[in-house]
């Protein structure tokens, strides 16, 4: 394991020879800490309806609003579920023109280190999400949700990291959209079921 700042650190699960600006379908998986069921309940289980808290509502809210922020981002099939969001994130910056380092407007930005030292500067953005990247827009999303849901509930944590898969063909990207489409009707026998 590497270290940084004599600490160790745990290895990126990220995909080493892929760069997460490029375009394409990428399948996102988002916990709450500790899998908390913040985000409301699955109501009946012959029906199976997730019936979104204030959380919820919130944690959809801003998913849906991820294309007003990052304008090269169309979204696929999600979900909020208890304790977890899954959905499906199009990256298509060939077609709007888009800029990589051009910073979108709304959502909070983070990790611009323009008051540190030029050695610390230059290893942070190394570490740092790239402009344009589905970890920029991941960790944007949970910055605002975080912001208003603790406001209602301070107690409100997001996992520390999140899930991605690289969506490479038309049959995947169907299974995926098929399976976030039943994750409510599958609820009890999801991994992330409590």
């Amino acid at each position: 394991m590497d270290k940084f700042k004599n600490k160790y650190r745990i290895p990126s699960a990220r995909l080493q020879n892929w760069d997460y600006r490029s375009d394409g379908a990428y399948f996102i998986t988002i916990c709450t800490k500790n899998r908390e069921p913040f985000f409301g309940e699955i109501l009946d289980a012959n029906v199976s309806i997730m019936k979104l808290n204030e959380l919820g509502k919130l944690a959809e809210q801003y998913w849906l609003t991820i294309p007003a922020h990052f304008p090269y981002v169309e979204l696929g099939n999600f979900v909020v579920m208890p304790n977890h969001i899954h959905g499906i994130l199009i990256i298509d910056k060939m077609d709007d023109g888009f800029v990589c380092g051009v910073d979108p407007v709304g959502f909070v930005e983070t990790l611009h280190a323009t008051s540190l030292p030029k050695n610390a500067d230059r290893q942070m953005s190394h570490i740092s999400p790239k402009s344009g990247s589905i970890s920029t827009i991941i960790r944007s999303y949970k910055s605002v949700v975080s912001k208003h849901a603790r406001a209602i509930h301070p107690n409100f944590e997001w996992q520390t990291r999140f899930h991605d898969h690289i969506i490479r063909n038309a049959d995947s990207f169907e299974t995926i959209q098929n399976y976030i489409f039943n994750n409510p009707a599958n609820w009890s026998n999801d991994k992330f079921y409590q």
